[in-house]
């Protein structure tokens, strides 16, 4: 059996984070490992304990969400940030995809549902809401790297890098399945979004559903 996965839960209400762990630790395959109360705590502890996941909310006192994904994203944590927040704005959704949270979904989330999106982004993947991606894809985000599409045609090869990148893929495991040097593919990556003016891979997964490559 595969180890599970370990969890932290990074919110300034002790309830919401009573709750979170009451329904995740009845998963088989997670594990909740530590809290944390605020941003600063957060970032410590994820350095402490190594998490796979950690579940983060945008607005505490102190340190909020974005600041503590630019913080672990500075120190290469290796944890995917999933967000969970009651905060719909799109203003708060872009930095926090851009900072580097590997998904986002609000606090109404079923729990199952969110027990699965725990699952989809350890495994790699992008995940939104769709109410957040339909925000995010939309021709009015007020972001126009966001609505590409209309500039250079990729290459096949593009096309084919760019869809591993949305099915969550690393740039290794892409040179794997292609059969080419990973140099090779961050080149590709690297092409891609300057065709597309897109700023990470984030963007070129969301630009690639929008545009029918992939699910």
């Amino acid at each position: 059996m595969a180890d599970p996965i370990r969890v932290l839960l990074v919110d300034d209400h002790q309830v919401v984070r009573r709750g979170l762990r009451t329904f995740l630790e009845i998963q088989d395959d997670i594990e909740v490992v530590g809290e944390a109360a605020d941003g600063d705590e957060g970032v410590a502890r994820a350095a402490e304990l190594t998490p796979d996941v950690i579940l983060m909310d945008v607005k505490m006192p102190g340190t909020d969400g974005i600041e503590a994904l630019r913080r672990l994203r500075g120190q290469d944590s290796a944890a995917r940030v999933l967000v969970v927040t009651s905060f719909t704005e799109q203003r708060t959704v872009v930095p926090a995809l851009r900072a580097g949270a590997a998904g986002y979904v609000y606090k109404d989330v079923d729990p199952e549902a969110l027990a699965g999106a725990i699952r989809s982004v350890h495994a790699g993947h992008v995940l939104l809401q769709p109410e957040v991606a339909d925000a995010l894809l939309s021709d009015g985000t007020g972001d126009g790297r966001l609505s590409a599409g209309r500039g250079p045609t990729l290459t096949d090869r593009e096309r084919e890098v760019l869809e591993l990148i949305a099915d969550g893929r690393s740039n290794r495991e892409i040179a794997r399945v292609l059969v080419l040097s990973e140099k090779t593919v961050k080149t590709h990556v690297s092409n891609i979004l300057m065709k597309l003016d897109l700023a990470d891979r984030t963007q070129a997964a969301l630009w690639a559903v929008r545009h029918g490559l992939t699910d």
